[in-house]
């Protein structure tokens, strides 16, 4: 039976540190895939790895693995470390689960991936790249929300994070630059609902039924924060119930299962990806993001959205590690020699 290795990010960041409960709960993540792996017949190792490439490296050509079952999240400090562990693992010839190298790049390039959805007609919502630390001003109507450029899982959004004068524009983007660096994402605010859709090949391209997070506006603003995804016993947390079974005008599921599909093939998705999207009270979506490899676990979104569909993590999951079997390894043949006789 194939040799799957399953790789996981090891937690850098501090207990006390406000965004370690996103970067903890993939050790969980971890056992539950080798449980699910093994019951599918394969021979499963763990391998954590966090700040050094070499530990990848190595584990691979220590383990020699058939597949590689990709849960590597990357490292908080350099958030593109998340696609470099593909890109190892390309290079190295290993065939792996979830989204390809240059598919995590363009997902994690929030402004990138906007600029391609939009370019296709997929409809996103206005936005506003900021590259310098004194920002160009909002050309259209107000509110904003304002949030990192590069970061996922909600990391860097808070009820701060939408705006409505110049004056919160400015100092938003100042506190994102502060804390995350240049660039920053403003965003035109929609009003409506927080959808998500999952799609995942089994081995067919399926969108699998939407869900939804329930946001409650309180006295702020009707978003899906950091706190509301990883801060249990937060209010965020506590009154941002998911429902499974949302209901919509005659057409609009149908429009969401459509535009999905389409992002995840337009950003280069392959296996499981999740599209997030804002729906308008007319039943116009708008994508915010594709999250390619979104998280796994079997207490997040994605269980009951699975249960929905008819299918559990654990079929999934070997469904996923069949799929890379079959895209196989891939081999870089070595360069011609060069003529240099030629060029004189």
């Amino acid at each position: 039976m194939p040799r799957v290795l399953i790789l996981y990010n090891e937690p850098t960041l501090p207990n006390d540190h406000p965004d370690c409960d996103s970067e903890h709960e993939v050790i969980y993540t971890a056992s539950e895939v080798e449980k699910w792996l093994i019951a599918g017949g394969h021979t499963t190792h763990k391998l954590g790895v966090n700040i050094d490439p070499g530990q990848l490296i190595a584990g691979v050509r220590d383990w020699k693995p058939d597949v590689v079952f990709n849960l590597f999240e990357g490292v908080p400090a350099l958030s593109l470390t998340e696609a470099f562990a593909a890109g190892i693992l390309e290079w190295l010839g290993v065939p792996y689960t979830g989204c390809a190298f240059q598919s995590l790049v363009i997902c994690r390039d929030k402004p990138l991936a906007k600029r391609i959805l939009r370019g296709s007609g997929v409809p996103t919502p206005e936005f506003l790249v900021i590259e310098s630390e004194t920002p160009p001003p909002w050309p259209g109507p107000w509110p904003v929300i304002v949030k990192p450029a590069y970061q996922d899982a909600s990391v860097g959004i808070s009820q701060k994070s939408v705006v409505t004068s110049p004056d919160e524009y400015e100092k938003q983007v100042a506190a994102v630059i502060a804390e995350f660096g240049l660039p920053v994402l403003a965003e035109q605010y929609v009003v409506g609902r927080e959808i998500n859709v999952a799609v995942c090949e089994t081995p067919e391209l399926t969108p699998l039924p939407p869900f939804e997070y329930v946001c409650d506006k309180r006295d702020g603003w009707a978003i899906l924060t950091y706190d509301a995804k990883w801060k249990p016993g937060s209010y965020d947390f506590e009154n941002t119930p998911l429902n499974y079974e949302p209901e919509f005008p005659p057409g609009v599921e149908e429009r969401l299962h459509e535009l999905a599909a389409k992002a995840f093939r337009l950003l280069g998705c392959r296996d499981l990806a999740r599209v997030d999207f804002r729906v308008a009270p007319d039943g116009q979506p708008y994508i915010l993001e594709v999250n390619p490899n979104p998280d796994f676990s079997p207490i997040g979104g994605l269980a009951d959205c699975f249960t929905n569909a008819e299918l559990t993590h654990q079929e999934v999951a070997n469904q996923m590690v069949v799929n890379a079997l079959v895209r196989g390894a891939i081999k870089l043949e070595p360069p011609p020699p060069i003529d240099v006789a030629a060029w004189t």
